[in-house]
């Protein structure tokens, strides 16, 4: 099936906002998301209607055989809904209504589908209009591209998404542009929100032990927490992976990875959504949540009729940590690329690229490991010396490979035939008397090269980042080289109450 993409208008249930301030303030020392609230010249909006109306929505709406996308250039350009339609999975979180709460930095802001938070966190324009036009590519597919300036540095965006033909996944490409005469500064945290209930995991990579609050003031063990974070008691050992073990607003930023996707997984489902990125250039791994408490069943109420909770999986450029911002010098562009999709089957992925997903687990030994949880660990159903292996695939292989080697060159395991976003692999196998579960790799491949392979990481000392320490002040730092790299970190990150003048004079 081609790639079909039509312009049209939607009819969403949507509740009303307020008039804009037509005196905007300069509000100097707002605090907003970690960094400065500024929002001069834009207005804000400070009040939300109670009563919702049928609205006509301007759509961008793609789709291939696989995926159905709609973009909604009157707010921000977000993508409101994503869907496989082999399985009929909204794989981001569909809200039937348009709800604004005053999160954003402009005030109205909405959960669901992506958001795109560009050059500041819940960008200025999240519920405003941006201008677009579609693109047909040279390889048969189509594009969205959503063009916004940012009014308060001058900064530039493009972002292009893309469908293709015949693969399951949502291409991302930003183009930013500095078109000032001095060095400004962004962040990119694309914000996808999921469905969570009793069965939903956040899946970070395999050598990620620790998470770290704002700012990298706090940091807790992953996935099993064993102390205080956020203010709540784990320490009887936690899966805060679990939507519902988190009972308080928490964020959890991946403290360091070296692959290339972030996930979540719907064990009652077994579908998902994966993001992946060259971790070079987004590291960002985070989830976010209101909490599965009270407080956070009473933000779902705010947000939504009767979609109930989500959790955010932000995907960062340029950086692992919020509020980071990284520079633009005069009239320099950056271009980067995401992509996310749905999967279906491997659960706990160990790896991932745009082509396929695997997940490799032995049994029994990882069930102690999950602090009393059951579902959805790995080794389930495994006796000891054997192994599973499950494979998903973005498009069509119908002659791919699937093949288990120890590190001495034994072949373990091999499979050939056709896997595809509809048709997955799963097998079970024996280790062959390999005790070491790290000297065993997966090989995913089909047409001459290899689409996913993972190998299991080798022990390493179990210890966790400290939690970052703030800067001294001027006349207690020591050198002019501290001082002059303390006054840049509170330039480029925008710190909302110290200012570098100090630093620098």
């Amino acid at each position: 099936m081609s790639v079909t993409i039509r312009t049209t208008q939607i009819t969403i249930p949507t509740y009303g906002i307020g008039e804009p301030d037509k005196n905007p303030e300069f509000i100097e020392k707002r605090v907003y998301q970690g960094s400065t609230g500024k929002v001069y010249p834009y207005p804000v909006v400070e009040t939300i209607g109670d009563e919702k109306k049928d609205q006509q929505w301007q759509a961008v709406i793609l789709e291939n055989e696989y995926l159905a996308v709609t973009v909604l250039p009157q707010l921000g350009g977000r993508i409101q809904y994503a869907t496989d339609k082999t399985t009929g999975y909204d794989f981001v979180y569909h809200n039937d209504v348009i709800k604004p709460a005053l999160v954003g930095l402009l005030g109205p802001w909405i959960s669901g589908g992506i958001e795109f938070n560009w050059p500041q966190h819940h960008r200025p324009t999240t519920y405003m209009a941006v201008d677009f036009e579609t693109k047909h590519l040279p390889d048969g597919g189509k594009a969205v591209l959503c063009h916004d300036i940012d009014q308060i540095h001058g900064t530039e965006v493009v972002n292009e998404i893309s469908l293709h033909p015949s693969v399951a996944y949502i291409q991302i490409t930003a183009h930013t542009y500095n078109g000032t005469s001095l060095p400004q500064t962004f962040l990119w945290w694309a914000n996808p929100a999921v469905p969570v209930n009793d069965h939903t995991k956040t899946i970070m990579p395999p050598d990620v032990n620790a998470v770290m609050d704002h700012g990298k003031r706090d940091v807790s063990r992953w996935p099993i927490a064993t102390g205080t974070y956020y203010k709540y008691d784990y320490s009887r050992g936690v899966d805060i992976s679990r939507y519902k073990n988190v009972p308080v607003p928490t964020s959890l930023m991946a403290a360091k990875s070296c692959y290339n996707f972030v996930g979540g997984y719907d064990f009652a489902r077994q579908e998902g959504l994966l993001h992946v990125a060259d971790h070079h250039i987004s590291p960002g791994k985070k989830q976010w949540t209101w909490g599965s408490g009270d407080f956070g069943r009473a933000w779902d109420r705010n947000l939504t009729d009767a979609n109930g909770p989500y959790v955010e999986l932000m995907t960062g450029v340029y950086t692992d940590n919020q509020p980071d911002f990284t520079w633009l010098k005069p009239f320099e562009s950056k271009e980067f690329t995401q992509y996310f999709m749905p999967y279906k089957a491997v659960g706990n992925v160990k790896n991932a690229t745009i082509d396929a997903a695997v997940n490799l687990e032995f049994g029994p030994e990882d069930l102690a490991s999950a602090a009393g949880e059951t579902e959805g660990v790995d080794g389930q159903g495994l006796a000891v010396g054997q192994a599973r292996v499950t494979v998903y695939a973005t498009c069509v292989h119908p002659d791919a490979t699937v093949s288990v080697e120890s590190a001495d060159g034994r072949v373990l395991y091999t499979w050939t035939g056709e896997i595809s976003p509809v048709a997955t692999h799963q097998a079970v196998f024996e280790m062959g008397g390999v005790a070491d579960h790290h000297d065993v790799t997966v090989t995913v491949s089909a047409g001459g090269r290899t689409l996913v392979a993972y190998t299991p990481d080798k022990p390493v000392i179990d210890k966790i980042p400290e939690p970052a320490k703030a800067t001294k002040k001027p006349q207690d730092v020591q050198t002019n080289e501290e001082l002059l790299l303390d006054g840049l970190h509170l330039e480029q990150y925008r710190h909302a109450t110290y200012l570098p003048d100090p630093y620098y004079l």
